[in-house]
């Protein structure tokens, strides 16, 4: 399975094309200058450079229009970001993230009973 290592400019490319793909490179550098504000130039070199980390296919057609697609799933490039912002920060610790995030926000009675929710199917698919 290929490492993602995605930048946080590449995630918004990705964010695009996950959103709805095929598009063709001018669409994705309105995209990308509405939402960041990256110019025509910045966001065709990323094209080129995530095209050649194999994150990206990109078709050209006979006029010499580019049509991009991702190569990489949406779910399993936020499993491997979670994974390594988990080790890196938490030392993959999920205890001590919750236990961060909950001492600084507020939770609402539904996340609470969503963490609970997530707590015992864990603890069944543990038992099991």
């Amino acid at each position: 399975m290929q490492q993602i290592i995605l930048t946080p400019a590449e995630w918004n490319i990705m964010e695009s094309l996950w959103e709805n793909a095929p598009k063709i490179g001018r669409e994705i550098v309105g995209d990308l200058k509405e939402s960041a504000g990256y110019s025509r130039s910045t966001t065709l070199t990323m094209l080129t450079r995530m095209t050649k980390k194999g994150y990206l296919e990109c078709a050209e057609d006979g006029k010499g229009i580019k049509t991009y697609r991702p190569l990489i799933d949406r779910r399993e490039a936020v499993r491997q970001e979670t994974d390594h912002f988990l080790n890196r920060v938490y030392h993959g610790r999920l205890s001590l993230l919750v236990s961060t995030f909950t001492e600084k926000q507020k939770l609402s009675k539904q996340e609470i009973d969503d963490l609970y929710e997530i707590l015992r199917k864990a603890e069944e698919e543990y038992h099991d």
